[in-house]
């Protein structure tokens, strides 16, 4: 299908904010956090932004379908081919529930298996990062539309870690990767906005990831002269079983090695796949 990603990424922009002011309202009132089937955390502010999100693409793009978090924790998968949204409402929803501020809202384009465009807000500071891949990334954080490009490598190395999945595989793959490094540390997918915005040089994720969690930064990072490579060293991609990421490394667009030998053996559990 022909799409007009120009347009398309202003009004996932706008989407976006709106779904951010939904979380807000409740931050100021205040929520209970329920646990879904898989243990992990889910509030109101979720379900809330995803109808936001849900009402504003059917705007946008009709007959697109929608990929949500939400949506499909309750078992709601619409049938879709090779062009489709994905959504995480809420990215980060630990840090949230915690009161920090690095929570965001994301929502991405796939189209033939690859991001092709991406949004990723945080409510709490107003920082939205946006791209189209093949037509460039920039922020928004009050002072209008700021191109961002990722930074070519010096003479030292930063990592971005995560505040809650920091492994010990993750830890030995840097120390062979890039040797001695700095580490910046961020929740949610801000840490793909990081890499784009030229901050640091690699995000490698030694575990599992939905792919709604990815895709708005991947396309970000991607648009911004990035990369982000699968365990086994190819372009990660999208339209995998169960929506599953099972590891992936994120440059400035360095080619980096395979994640692959340090990953643990998966199984599987709960609703996730074997054999990922």
């Amino acid at each position: 299908m022909t799409v007009d990603y120009g347009r398309l990424v202003d009004e996932l922009a706008e989407a976006a904010r709106e779904a951010g002011e939904a979380i807000l309202q409740i931050v100021r009132r205040g929520f209970e956090v329920e646990s879904k089937h898989d243990t992990s955390p889910v509030t109101e502010a979720d379900r809330a932004a995803e109808l936001v999100i849900l009402a504003a693409l059917a705007r946008a793009a009709p007959g697109v379908p929608v990929i949500a978090e939400e949506e499909v924790a309750a078992g709601r998968i619409p049938a879709h081919d090779q062009t489709y949204f994905l959504v995480d409402p809420l990215d980060g929803t630990k840090e949230f529930i915690r009161g920090g501020d690095d929570y965001t809202v994301n929502i991405g384009l796939i189209d033939n298996g690859a991001p092709q465009l991406g949004v990723v807000f945080a409510p709490a500071t107003g920082r939205l990062h946006g791209g189209c891949v093949g037509q460039g990334a920039w922020l928004e954080a009050g002072e209008g539309r700021v191109p961002i490009a990722t930074r070519a490598r010096g003479g030292s190395t930063t990592a971005v870690a995560s505040k809650s999945h920091l492994n010990q595989a993750t830890i030995d793959y840097l120390e062979a990767a890039v040797g001695r490094c700095d580490y910046v540390s961020v929740g949610s997918s801000l840490k793909f906005c990081i890499v784009a915005e030229g901050g640091a040089d690699i995000y490698p994720r030694a575990a599992p990831t939905s792919e709604w969690d990815t895709a708005a930064g991947h396309a970000v990072l991607i648009a911004a002269g990035g990369l982000v490579d699968g365990p086994d060293g190819e372009p990660l991609r999208y339209g995998k079983k169960a929506f599953l990421n099972r590891a992936f490394v994120a440059t400035s667009g360095w080619k980096p090695p395979s994640l692959a030998p340090y990953l643990e053996p998966f199984s599987g559990g709960g609703d996730l796949p074997s054999g990922v």
